[in-house]
C-alpha cells in the first residue's frame, strides 16, 4: 500500500513537471520558421519621390524700418491689417527734428548774410583799386599803393567765394534736417498685409547702429513658398518645374500641390549633414496656409505611368534556407539585381529581377521573368495581439 502511493506521488511529481515544461517551452516549433505571405506583382503609375521638411513664407516680405531715431508718437497699423504703398503705418515723435531743421534754417540765413556782406567788401575793394589805379596814372601814389589796393581787391574775392561755399554747406545740412523729419513718418513701401508688429506707441527705437524693425508686410499671402531642405544625397534629382505635393500639421488629412521654383546652390550643414535650399512655389488662393507652418514635402524626381511593380519588403524577405545556399544565390548575382521570392507549387523560388524606380510602398522591375499577376513572398505582418515571450508562462 505504502509503495503503490509512493509510486503515484512520483507519478504525479513527472506530470505537473512535464506540465510546466510545456509551459516554458515555446508553444509551437513553426513559430521559430520565418514566416510569409504572399502578395501580387501589379502594373500601374509609379512615382518615385524625394522627401524633405521645409518651412512656408510669403513670397515676398518687406521689413519696415526706421532711419532716425525717436520714441514711437502713433502706431496706424496692427496685426493682420492690410496696407496700401504710401499709407502713414507709424510716426516717430517729430519735435528734435523739427528744432534741427529750424536751426538750419538759420544757420542758412547767417550764412546768406556773410555772403552778402562778402560781396559788399567786394565791391569797396575793387572801387578802391580802380580809385588807385587812376592815381597811379597820374603819377600821384607809388606802385606799392595800387599792389596793396589789388590784393585787398583778390582777397574779397576769395572770402565772397569762402561765403558761397559755406552758405551751400548749410543748405545742404538744412536739407539733411528736412529729410530727417520726413523720415518720422513711417509710410508702407509696398501693398500687403501686415504679419509682425515689433513697436508700441513709447518704445525708443534706436537706429544708429542698425535700423530697427517696426513692421513685416507680406505682399500676397495668396502666393506661397515652402523652403525646404533636401540632403545632398539625393540633390541631384531634384530639379526646377518638379512637381510636389506636401502635408502641414494643421490639416493632415489634406494634400496641397506646388512646383520646384529654385534649387539654391549655397549650402547649409547641420550637424555634418549637407543640405540645400529648395524653393516651392504654392498657390494659397484660399489663404489656409499661413506663414511659418511646416510642411512636410514630397518631390516628384521621377514617374512611370505602366511599371511592373512589387512590394518593397518583397525584396528584403529571406525564407529559412540554409545558409550556404543564400550565400551561393548572393554569390551569383549581378550589381543592379536583387531577389524576389515566387510562389510556385507550394514552395517558393528564388527568381533574380533588375529594379528601377523606387517609390514608397512598391520598386519597379525593369528585367527579369517576372510577370504581373505572380505571386511573391513578403514577411507576415504580425497580429496586433500577437506577444512575443522568450521565457516565461503564457496565460494568453
Amino acid at each position: 500500500m505504502m509503495r503503490t502511493r509512493t509510486i503515484l506521488i512520483i507519478v504525479l511529481i513527472l506530470a505537473l513537471g512535464g506540465g510546466a515544461t510545456a509551459f516554458l517551452l515555446p508553444r509551437d516549433a513553426a513559430r521559430e520558421a520565418p514566416a510569409y505571405a504572399l502578395d501580387e506583382v501589379r502594373r500601374g503609375p509609379l512615382t518615385e519621390i524625394v522627401s524633405a521638411t521645409g518651412t512656408l513664407s510669403p513670397v515676398n516680405t518687406v521689413q519696415v524700418g526706421s532711419q532716425v531715431s525717436g520714441t514711437i508718437q502713433h502706431l496706424y497699423a496692427d496685426f493682420n491689417d492690410r496696407v496700401q504703398q504710401g499709407q502713414v503705418i507709424a510716426q516717430i515723435d517729430p519735435a528734435i527734428f523739427k528744432a534741427r531743421l529750424a536751426e538750419a534754417e538759420a544757420n542758412v540765413k547767417s550764412a546768406e548774410a556773410e555772403r552778402e556782406k562778402a560781396w559788399v567788401g567786394v565791391l569797396d575793394a575793387k572801387r578802391e583799386y580802380e580809385r588807385q589805379q587812376g592815381l597811379q596814372q597820374k603819377k600821384l601814389v607809388a606802385d606799392s599803393v595800387v599792389d596793396a589796393a589789388r590784393f585787398a581787391y583778390d582777397a574779397a574775392r576769395v572770402e565772397h567765394q569762402v561765403q558761397i561755399a559755406t552758405v551751400a554747406q548749410y543748405e545742404a545740412a538744412r536739407e539733411r534736417e528736412r529729410v530727417n523729419l520726413d523720415y518720422t513718418t513711417i509710410y508702407a513701401p509696398i501693398d500687403g498685409v501686415i504679419i509682425s508688429r515689433d513697436v508700441d506707441v513709447g518704445q525708443t527705437v534706436a537706429a544708429s547702429l542698425q535700423a530697427p524693425t517696426l513692421f513685416t508686410i507680406a505682399e500676397d499671402l495668396t502666393r506661397m513658398q515652402v523652403e525646404g531642405d533636401v540632403d545632398e544625397a539625393f540633390i541631384g534629382q531634384v530639379h526646377d518645374g518638379q512637381s510636389v505635393e506636401f502635408t502641414v500639421f494643421a490639416y493632415p488629412e489634406r494634400v496641397f500641390h506646388g512646383r520646384v521654383a529654385q534649387v539654391r546652390l549655397q549650402p547649409k550643414v547641420e550637424a555634418g549633414v549637407v543640405k540645400y535650399n529648395c524653393i516651392i512655389e504654392v498657390d494659397n488662393a484660399d489663404l489656409a496656409l499661413k506663414p511659418g507652418m511646416t510642411a512636410t514635402v514630397s518631390i516628384e524626381v521621377a514617374r512611370h505611368e505602366d511599371a511592373l511593380q512589387v512590394p518593397n519588403n518583397a525584396l528584403r524577405f529571406v525564407p529559412d534556407w540554409p545558409e550556404e545556399r543564400l550565400a551561393e544565390l548572393r554569390a551569383g548575382l549581378q550589381p543592379d539585381q536583387s531577389v524576389v521570392w515566387v510562389d510556385e507549387d507550394g514552395g517558393l523560388t528564388p527568381l533574380r529581377v533588375g529594379t528601377g524606380l523606387v517609390g514608397e510602398r512598391t520598386t519597379e522591375i525593369s528585367n527579369g521573368d517576372l510577370q504581373a499577376g505572380m505571386q511573391v513572398a513578403v514577411p507576415e505582418k504580425r497580429k496586433e495581439n500577437e506577444r512575443k515571450r522568450r521565457f516565461g508562462l503564457s496565460l494568453f
